[in-house]
């Protein structure tokens, strides 16, 4: 059983693919994230900026959606000024369920209660230590499903 947990923990590791978009103000913490996510084995596909020259955040964060939603990639990071408006472009797409989180626990609560499948990173309001903690917490929490998952099949419209 303990064989069969490290194989499950290695293979889910090894083999995660996450989208990661951000505009000018997010720069670099996207460096740092990317880094992170390297060093853990993770394939990180970047949609964003690589510079701080200002850019409009949907034109990098339509793409991160659109690799969630198509499976492209398991998870999505995404960062602008305040993650509101990244938060609320990818919301725009069904089957995503962006979470714009400024505290570990905030981040902890969208995996377990919401299956968030981006997390938003407000980067103006929160240090690069902290950015940091919320991808190790988005990447380690799982979504506990039960009376949740009645829940979050209710979210999208189906008139959409």
């Amino acid at each position: 059983m303990f064989i069969t947990l490290i194989n499950v923990i290695l293979y889910k590791t090894l083999t995660m693919n996450i989208a990661i978009g951000n505009d000018h103000a997010g720069t670099s913490y996207k460096f740092e994230i990317v880094k992170l996510l390297k060093d853990k084995g993770i394939e990180v596909i970047n949609f964003g900026t690589d510079d701080e020259s200002s850019m409009d955040y949907p034109d990098a964060i339509h793409p991160v959606a659109e690799a969630v939603e198509s499976g492209k990639a398991d998870l999505g990071i995404i960062l602008c000024g305040s993650g509101n408006g990244a938060a609320m472009t990818a919301n725009h797409h069904k089957g995503i369920r962006a979470a714009l989180c400024w505290t570990d626990e905030l981040v902890s609560l969208a995996r377990k209660h919401n299956d968030a499948n981006i997390l938003s990173i407000p980067a103006r309001f929160v240090s690069l230590q902290e950015a940091l903690q919320f991808v190790n917490t988005f990447l380690n929490t799982d979504f506990e499903g039960g009376r949740h998952k009645n829940r979050i099949d209710k979210i999208p419209v189906s008139n959409c």
